[in-house]
């Protein structure tokens, strides 16, 4: 689409999607995070599934974190009409299902009990990877974006504690705000995933929660996309493809006194996801 075009006809999308909410599928699965673990390849990959429906125009609709104000209907307002869903489960026996992908919806405090509440029955997947590796792909990825202003990930963490302090709080207290050092700064917070999934879990219960080793997703894609088809219930269909998107280059190595400093911290959050997971992290074995 042409760029000065895009922009209207995704207003005139999304108008006519409020008009016709009401006709339109809400969520079956959700991608949830971690951001910077693979959420992009393998929403590419499960988007090819003929029973696997994306949104109309964002891979991520941000709604239970940043957009909640905007009401159910705006949400419907994005996946495909009822009608669509009908003429494929007559054409392959299946009912299908539709999903988003929003890396943040993981981290923010609110999004959980939000998830559970408009979603009932909801199926959840999560990406993890090295958390150290991913801290250091997340400043990167904020500075390309122009949300960090600090070039140096060394002082970039040494100032994740300062930027953060009372964020979360803030986020509770005032729920339909946004906190931009909570969403672009929480570079090893962000990494600390099974404090982040121990809330997930009286929410949703193990059985609906899917976390995936990133590791294993790069190095063995199909035998990990089963399991996904699995979890979700859905026949192998449709010719998947398995590639890395949104890889960032990094101006210089991360210096290794710094990464086993930064290693040693996630030893123990580390072993914690090891239940998770049903195995040790790949990046420590």
């Amino acid at each position: 689409m042409i760029p000065g075009v895009k922009r209207p006809a995704h207003a005139v999308s999304r108008a006519v999607g409020r008009l016709t909410a009401g006709q339109r599928l809400l969520p079956s699965f959700l991608i949830i995070g971690a951001q910077r673990c693979g959420t992009t390849s393998l929403y590419r990959a499960l988007a090819r599934h003929p029973l696997i429906l994306k949104p109309v125009l964002h891979k991520g609709v941000h709604y239970f974190d940043v957009a909640y104000d905007q009401g159910l209907p705006w949400y419907r307002a994005h996946f495909p009409l009822r009608a669509r869903t009908a003429r494929l489960a007559h054409r392959y026996g299946c009912r299908p299902q539709a999903f988003e992908s929003s890396p943040y919806y993981l981290f923010h405090p609110l999004a959980g009990p939000r998830i559970a509440r408009d979603l009932p029955g909801v199926k959840l997947i999560v990406l993890v990877r090295d958390p150290v590796e991913r801290a250091f792909s997340a400043h990167a990825h904020e500075l390309a974006r122009g949300f960090e202003t600090e070039p140096d990930f060394a002082r970039a963490v040494e100032l994740e504690e300062e930027r953060l302090a009372g964020a979360e709080d803030a986020l509770r207290a005032c729920p339909h705000s946004v906190s931009h050092a909570h969403r672009h700064h929480a570079y090893l917070a962000r990494g600390r995933y099974a404090e982040q999934l121990a809330r997930l879990e009286p929410l949703f219960g193990r059985d609906r929660l899917l976390v995936l080793d990133s590791g294993r997703f790069f190095a063995d894609p199909e035998v990990v996309y089963d399991r996904v088809l699995e979890f979700l219930g859905l026949p192998h269909l449709g010719d998947p493809r398995f590639e890395r998107h949104n890889a960032r280059p990094r101006p210089a190595p991360m210096p290794g006194p710094l990464r086993r400093e930064l290693a040693g911290r996630f030893e123990e959050p580390d072993a914690r996801l090891s239940p998770w997971l049903g195995a040790e992290p790949s990046w420590r074995r």
